[in-house]
């Protein structure tokens, strides 16, 4: 491997380095060219027969690499970042071609910067790595958040990271980790639910990741909304790098290194501890009025190549958290417009843990055949304790009388997995992919509240049991390319679940059409079908006898988009999408009612609806524009729209507008970079703004609430309403200073800067005898602090 010397510039230069691989088989390219573009004198290099390259002496700042290899369509990468303290190592992707190298050859220029991990995936797909993960204002460094920025994504409110896509719940998301499905990433999340208040990944141990919405290819299964297919970057195998960093989410120190520098071993660690009790001090609202949450998590990856055997990997991360939201510290003279999680009228304890440990194996019998086995066990725990409080007369000053338990709620599901996958490419022309997967969890659950009744007061069971269920899936997916401009993706999925024996056979297509160098045309559809939430099979009747879920099957949908996509040079492009879904066998009740699980997933804990038949139906359908610049010359910018109807009917048989139809969301996104003086100094500025239709409500019975002395909706006006117009607009400003070692970035991330009340909801105040309203999160300043060495 030989590399083009160039002079160390003032400002300081950084080790740039990595492999280059088959997009389609991830076998190393050897002899592909990498270069700096623009670089004077040239900066360049050859990849080794491992396909591994090293620039030495990158100056700091932003470098675009171009890669050009014979057989493979040439790539310039976006501008990277290049800092002290951090050596750049990275996988970079080449695409076979199936043209003549000269017609590849014009076309340089204009390749995609954005390919997706998995090449299969046609359209309604985002890649993104740690650094686009933390560039949005607003983002918290959460993947979940920053999705929300792209069009058909929407978020579910401001105090959870639950995510909205093309009207669909929440709890149709798909969370994959390296190769395997995951719990809910999430600091005190809930069964049911794919979101949380606090994510538990850690954007500074991600890779090159994709995000999807929906019509997504066949290895993707157990999902209706969307999915996540996250991977985790090995530690640098030659030289030891940490990293502390101070922000929203928690005190954090980093470290990774060689195990073994001549096999080239590496490890990777970060570890978070809750930071919220020092912003809590400086007088920060988020939510949880006097409570303080409180939590930690922790991310390692082993990278172990071998000579022959292929190349092995240890992962895992996990987290716990807890609260006590105490109601008793409530001053019931004050509003309490902003207590987005507790109540007045109770003392909540929550506790919560997140785990995932795996190990995974790569190899390959030649150039075009590879196989990975991954295996894990996952764990997820959650615990709810509630006590009831009796409040004394405002002209006493509401002394607090009495407490008394009233809720106990337990669930616990540990699952152990296998994923295998047989990747085979015949020619430059036919890719496919063959695997399997089985997920056994063994599961209990137990939910019950305390009741008042004439009859006697008791304890009334909601939720009982305890199981094991195995998942089976199996999924083979084949893409052809006619030529580098037309290419289809054809796929069947298939699963059974054996807690009652559901089944599903699902077909998926997919083509692209790039109708001129500048134009592509996509076309997708899939099949996909979802198990419930396993705490809906063990729902019991009041009595604590069956609750009759224990049979429900699968529910589906079919989806099918078609886009169009224009770029405008190589960083400018705009892109529109057009798609309907139509989802049935979604869980309603035997008796006529408005109920539907596809209204479930937004909230903490599962519905408590027995006897439940797979005869609801759900449909959604839309219009989502993407304008884009992508990062370059230090400025960046992002617009989306989307306008969508989500519907669903419950087993009255009447279309209504399902929680989640806001009907539109308009996302403005732009930043910009400057270097100051002569060193290494550069400025940040971020800015996002959101405007998007309010949240779906049920109107309330103010007559009949007062009368019962709790609230009473009107139920045949389900989600009829919608609450006033969501907007927010966050700023975030950002210093950022390399030194000869060590890279310093500071910052604050000023969110909902113009202080708007959005609307969170509204409930029948049972002291007053009105109604009253919670906001979400006013101003939300985020300081922040990291260090690279």
């Amino acid at each position: 491997m030989t590399a083009t010397p160039i002079a160390a510039h003032a400002q300081g230069t950084q080790t740039v380095r990595g492999r280059v691989l088959d997009q389609e088989s991830g076998y190393p390219v050897f002899m592909a060219n990498v270069v700096v573009a623009g670089s004077q004198p040239t900066l360049g290099t050859s990849t080794d027969e491992e396909g591994r390259f090293t620039l030495a002496t990158v100056p700091l700042g932003r470098a675009v690499l171009q890669v050009a290899a014979m057989g493979y369509q040439p790539l310039s990468t976006a501008p990277l970042l290049v800092v002290a303290g951090k050596e750049l190592v990275l996988d970079l992707e080449l695409a076979p071609s199936v043209e003549q190298l000269q017609e590849v050859t014009i076309r340089a220029a204009e390749q995609d910067r954005n390919a997706l991990n998995n090449e299969m995936t046609t359209l309604s797909a985002r890649t993104f790595d740690a650094e686009l993960s933390q560039r949005f204002a607003g983002s918290r460094g959460d993947p979940a958040r920053m999705a929300t920025n792209f069009a058909g994504v929407s978020g579910a409110n401001d105090g959870r990271n639950d995510i909205i896509i093309r009207g669909n719940s929440p709890a149709g998301l798909l969370w994959r980790l390296e190769g395997v499905d995951i719990p809910s990433p999430n600091h005190f999340s809930s069964f049911g639910s794919t979101g949380g208040p606090v994510s538990i990944l850690n954007n500074n141990v991600l890779a090159k990741s994709d995000f999807m919405t929906s019509a997504f290819p066949s290895s993707y299964g157990n999902a209706l909304s969307g999915a996540f297919d996250l991977f985790m970057r090995s530690g640098n195998d030659e030289k030891h790098e940490f990293l502390g960093q101070l922000g929203f989410n928690g005190f954090e120190l980093g470290a990774e290194g060689p195990i073994n520098r001549r096999s080239r071993a590496s490890y990777l660690v970060n570890y978070r501890y809750s930071t919220l009790q020092a912003f809590q001090a400086i007088g920060l609202d988020f939510g949880t009025g006097s409570a303080v949450p409180k939590y930690q998590d922790v991310s390692f990856k082993l990278d172990l190549p071998t000579a022959k055997a292929g190349r092995f990997t240890l992962f895992g991360l996990g987290g716990k958290s807890g609260v006590d939201l105490l109601g008793r510290e409530t001053d019931l003279s004050a509003a309490n417009e902003s207590e987005l999680y507790g109540s007045a009228e109770r003392d909540i304890y929550n506790r919560s843990r997140t785990g995932v440990v795996g190990a995974s194996h790569t190899y390959f019998f030649d150039p075009n055949t590879s196989y990975r086995l991954v295996v894990a066990a996952t764990h997820q725990l959650e615990e709810n304790i509630a006590d009831s409080l009796t409040w004394g007369d405002a002209a006493n000053g509401y002394p607090l009388l009495d407490t008394d338990p009233v809720y106990t709620q337990r669930g616990e599901q540990n699952s152990y997995q296998v994923h295998f996958v047989l990747r085979r490419r015949f020619g430059a022309r036919d890719n496919v992919h063959v695997g399997v997967m089985a997920n056994h969890a063994v599961a209990g659950f137990e939910e019950r509240y305390f009741a008042l009744s004439p009859l006697g007061d008791r304890w009334v069971q909601l939720k009982q049991g305890d199981g094991a269920s195995t998942l089976y899936q199996a999924y083979a997916t084949w893409k052809h390319s006619f030529t580098d401009r037309l290419s289809t993706t054809l796929g069947l999925h298939g699963q059974l679940f054996d807690l009652n024996s559901s089944t599903a056979v699902e077909p998926r297509f997919g083509l692209t059409y790039r109708v001129s160098d500048q134009g592509t045309f996509g076309l997708g559809y899939g099949l996909h079908g979802q198990t419930q939430p396993l705490p809906v099979y063990y729902t019991t009747e009041r009595d604590g006898s069956d609750g009759g879920n224990m049979g429900l099957d699968l529910t589906r949908s079919h989806h099918a988009v078609v886009s169009y996509e224009q770029r405008f040079g190589s960083t400018m492009r705009l892109r529109t999408e057009a798609y309907y879904q139509y989802l049935f066998g979604a869980p309603v009740e035997s008796v006529p009612s408005t109920f539907s699980m596809l209204n479930a997933g937004a909230d903490f804990g599962t519905p408590d609806a027995t006897q439940l038949v797979n005869k609801g139906l759900g449909r959604n359908y839309g219009l989502e524009i993407t304008a884009e610049r992508t990062y370059d010359q230090g400025f960046y910018a992002l617009v989306t729209a989307s306008l969508f109807c989500s519907e669903v009917m419950g087993s009255d048989g009447v279309w209504r507008s399902s929680a989640f139809d806001g009907n539109y969301v308009f996302n403005a996104l732009a930043g910009k970079e400057w270097k100051l003086g002569k060193g290494n100094s550069h400025l940040v500025v971020d800015l996002k703004a959101t405007y998007a239709g309010g949240r779906r409500y049920t109107p309330i019975d103010l007559d009949a609430s007062i009368a019962e002395g709790e609230q009473v909706l009107i139920e045949e006006r389900t989600n009829s309403e919608r609450y006033l117009d969501y907007f927010r607009t966050d700023l975030k400003l950002m210093y950022r200073r390399s030194g000869r070692k060590a890279t310093h970035e500071a910052g604050i991330d000023l969110q909902n800067v113009t202080g708007r009340r959005n609307i969170y909801t509204q409930y029948y105040d049972d002291r007053t005898g009105k109604l009253a309203t919670e906001y979400q999160l006013g101003f939300f300043p985020i300081p922040m602090y990291r260090v690279l060495f």
